[in-house]
């Protein structure tokens, strides 16, 4: 990613965590956060939750820190009165589609593409799921 898009990345996440913009839940291991899942309600999906952002760090990777950071955000969720949620995740990344698919969600078979600030529009595919 070009370090414009990097920047710019950098910069809506410090927005949205000093706006309190929705539920940002952090993961840790040792101390270390490795995860950081973002959500709210969705824009697009009456009564939908939409994930907008989850990542896990490489250093996180097989550690179990993905599963825990995503149950903990479903529950969250739940408790906030969601019952269903919907994400869009990069359609060329195999690891992150076998993981929303071995955690729950399913693909829709919607899909859009998406400038992340770079200039490089890319593919995206939808997943949704229950929140329970």
């Amino acid at each position: 990613m070009a370090r414009e898009g990097i920047e710019s990345r950098l910069s809506r996440w410090h927005a949205r965590i000093a706006e309190g913009h929705g539920l940002i839940m952090v993961g840790f291991v040792d101390g270390r956060p490795l995860a950081i899942s973002w959500s709210e309600p969705s824009e697009t999906r009456a009564g939908f939750a939409e994930i907008h952002s989850f990542y896990t760090h490489p250093d996180g990777w097989g550690s179990g820190v993905s599963a825990a950071l995503m149950a903990g955000t479903l529950q969250q969720l739940c408790a906030d009165g969601f019952e269903r949620v919907h994400l869009w995740t990069l359609r060329d990344t195999p690891q992150s589609r076998r993981f929303y698919t071995k955690v729950g969600f399913t693909e829709t078979g919607a899909t859009q593409t998406r400038d992340f600030g770079d200039g490089n529009p890319l593919p995206q595919v939808e997943y949704e799921r229950t929140t329970t």
